[in-house]
């Protein structure tokens, strides 16, 4: 039995985008069911937004399987945790001067639209502790992920001083409590991207510590043969950019470079975007598009949604939910 807020959105979004988005979670669910499994996608500034409230959960009841994000999304989620009583909201976003942004900077707050990050006590919070994870791993000889040292900084604890906000809406720590996997394609563009990399050039840290975008090309590659049997696997992706982009190709890679052949389509595809086709842009390409680059097969349903993720994800969460 479905709960109201699925209820509401089955009497009520009927046609154009509000339809689709129906379309598109009952078709989520329907992959689910037949024993797909699912990427969900994160571009943006999702974790900002919180959507860590409906996605955690997901996390838990087994509804991702694997996740791919930006690094900002990696490490948002964890500022939210820790920083979130700090943050400033500006619904007058739009007004602001030159001189009102400078005014911000120079109290500490990095804008995301009308969301003020605090950086004293999100960004310098979780670097004190990852950068104890960097250089112990460093010098034990070994190497990680970007998200699995992520992982072991929160299942470490240090950070659980901090907290505020319930941890049960926090997607990297219910993905850290699971293991879930994760790819970070372009982790370098990313605050503790950035804050690693002036590690790099004092010479307190060496690069290759950091597990590599090729690596983590040639691991998705490997789960995902160990993954696409029955059903096969779906793409969820919320937003464009290089979360989408980058473990999309991983199939054509496959196909067309190794030539192998054996290797299933993506199963199931749902992109949230308000990016416009006609000015040549692949994060608001149609989903037909990707056919003749080999991600999608004919048969593959397929669903776009054009509109706000910050307002369909969580809907569409919530519909797979039962909420």
């Amino acid at each position: 039995m479905k709960g109201p807020v699925s209820q509401f959105i089955e009497k009520n979004y009927l046609h154009f985008n509000a339809a689709a988005l129906v379309d598109a979670a009952k078709g989520y669910e329907a992959h689910l069911g037949d024993g797909g499994k699912m990427m969900i996608t994160l571009a943006g500034a999702m974790s900002t937004a919180e959507l860590g409230i409906t996605l955690a959960e997901m996390i838990r009841q087994d509804k991702v399987q694997i996740i791919s994000c930006t690094g900002a999304n990696l490490e948002e989620d964890i500022m939210n945790l820790v920083a979130h009583d700090h943050y400033k909201r500006v619904p007058n976003y739009r007004d602001l001067s030159p001189q009102d942004e400078w005014d911000l900077l120079e109290n500490g707050f990095n804008r995301v639209t009308d969301t003020c990050i605090p950086e004293e006590e999100a960004f310098r919070r979780i670097q004190a502790q990852i950068v104890k994870q960097w250089k112990g791993a460093q010098e034990r000889g070994e190497r990680f992920f970007p998200h699995e040292f992520m992982y072991r900084m929160l299942l470490a604890g240090d950070l659980e001083q901090y907290y505020q906000i319930d941890p049960r809406n926090s997607w990297m720590l219910a993905a850290a409590e699971k293991n879930l996997p994760i790819v970070c394609p372009g982790w370098e563009d990313s605050t503790m991207g950035n804050i690693f990399a002036s590690y790099c050039i004092k010479g307190e840290l060496q690069a290759s510590t950091m597990k590599s975008g090729i690596e983590y090309m040639v691991w998705l590659s490997d789960w995902y043969r160990a993954n696409s049997a029955g059903k096969g696997v779906g793409f969820f992706q919320i937003g464009g950019g290089i979360a989408g982009d980058f473990p999309i190709c991983v199939v054509p890679m496959m196909y067309q470079d190794l030539e192998w052949h054996d290797v299933p389509f993506w199963s199931y595809f749902c992109q949230i975007s308000d990016s416009t086709t006609s000015y040549g842009s692949y994060s608001g390409a149609v989903p037909n598009e990707k056919i003749t680059w080999g991600k999608l097969d004919i048969t593959t349903p397929k669903f776009i949604i054009e509109s706000d993720a910050t307002i369909v994800a969580p809907l569409v969460f919530a519909w797979i939910l039962g909420y």
